[in-house]
């Protein structure tokens, strides 16, 4: 590790070029900018309900781990938001008509793995969809409240009503990444897995993709 730079900081260069690869996709371009329809935002909704049902499942596991438990709050919880957003996209047996695409599938077998076996690999997953749903969230949130006519019914996977000041939320979490008790070998692996976190957001969107193009053939 540069000796120089903070880890937060490292990570956040290391990741950078897979960050905004993951955010390009033609399918997230089609969404936000306008060709994507209502059905393409449920299915992208549905999939994120199962990698947050993974998330908050390893979350609870790791709730008293003396490392891994200053980087969870309840205050990033998801999954009722995305239960609620659901049942007002879908209706009330949404439960029953969602499955996970191959790559969600495993995506949430990574999770889970990483929650019992490798709790810095969890801390990597946890950043990675946390922070970067609390940094690009709420303004995706309002280009898709514009687009379908949403007001806070649909969007909760991108409200964060909890947090009054993200940027200080995310200082804080970059500051408890700084002091992990991790040497540079592990913090390297951290990286590492941040980097297969975004693989696995860009290979989700390519499902996706695939999926809606199998529907209209």
């Amino acid at each position: 590790m540069n000796a120089v730079a903070s880890f937060s900081a490292a990570l956040r260069e290391r990741s950078s070029a897979a960050h905004t690869s993951s955010e390009c996709t033609d399918f997230m371009v089609d969404l936000i900018t306008g060709t994507g329809t209502r059905d393409d935002y449920i299915a992208h909704v549905v999939q994120h309900w199962f990698i947050y049902e993974a998330l908050e499942a390893g979350t609870a596991l790791l709730r008293d781990h003396p490392v891994v438990s200053v980087f969870l709050s309840d205050k990033l919880t998801r999954l009722p938001a995305i239960a609620a957003d659901l049942e007002f996209l879908i209706g009330p047996d949404w439960r029953e008509r969602i499955a996970p695409l191959p790559t969600t599938q495993a995506y949430v077998s990574r999770i889970r793995h990483l929650a019992s076996q490798w709790p810095g690999g969890f801390v990597a997953h946890h950043y990675t969809r946390y922070l970067g749903d609390l940094s690009g969230g709420p303004s995706i949130g309002r280009v898709l409240q514009r687009r379908f006519g949403f007001e806070t019914n649909g969007i909760g996977l991108y409200l964060f009503a909890d947090i009054a000041d993200p940027s200080a939320f995310k200082r804080v979490y970059r500051e408890q990444l700084d002091a992990a008790p991790w040497d540079d070998a592990e913090k390297a692996r951290v990286i590492d897995e941040v980097l297969v976190a975004y693989r696995f957001t860009t290979e989700l969107c390519a499902d996706l993709a695939r999926a809606k193009a199998a529907q209209v053939a």
